[in-house]
């Protein structure tokens, strides 16, 4: 399966949780998916979805459900020892690893080598770490949402993009709507 696959098949999973989505070609793989005013889609700022997501999720006792990929994670590793250290129960990363930076061209990233992202969460302090394959994806983010527990949660998945046309909405309304998805 490739990412797109992945958000298809957990769309209905996430339609009631607050998402952030990474950047690029995952937030409009996820906007023509399924659109909702609960997810807040990233334009820019590479690696900062997992960040944006623990403050929301330090704010507010909503469950909110971080979508970030390989690339972005290794391009902010101080993410992983501030989620270990601080991370509420209602905070989810799921980290999308292809093994690419995908919004860019595919490139390979070093998880498809022998960087290991689930062990540097496990050393940096997250204490609830799950790796799954792509297909069995669902079944790990519905447990991690009745869990309450912190999760880390690496889906393993072929490289490859979806072609989805670009999010044309302003970013002020999305953010607006966002804010208030959170606010009801």
């Amino acid at each position: 399966m490739i990412r797109s696959e992945i958000l298809r098949e957990i769309a209905p999973i996430l339609r009631d949780q607050l998402v952030v989505c990474n950047i690029g070609i995952p937030s409009q793989e996820l906007h023509a998916i399924d659109d909702q005013p609960t997810n807040f889609y990233m334009l820019g700022t590479m690696g900062l979805a997992s960040s944006i997501g623990l403050g929301l999720a330090l704010a507010q006792p909503k469950t909110v459900i971080v979508i970030d990929g390989d690339g972005s994670v290794l391009t902010n590793l101080g993410t992983l020892p501030t989620i270990g250290n601080n991370a509420p129960g209602n905070y989810i990363l799921m980290i999308i690893d292809n093994g690419s930076y995908g919004s860019t061209g595919d490139q390979p990233t070093y998880t498809g080598k022998k960087t290991d992202l689930a062990g540097m969460a496990r050393a940096a302090g997250c204490d609830n770490v799950v790796v799954v394959q792509d297909v069995d994806t669902g079944p790990a983010l519905q447990k991690a949402i009745a869990g309450r527990r912190a999760t880390v949660l690496v889906v393993k998945c072929d490289s490859g993009n979806a072609k989805m046309p670009v999010i044309t909405m302003d970013p002020v309304i999305i953010r607006d709507r966002f804010m208030k998805a959170v606010a009801s």
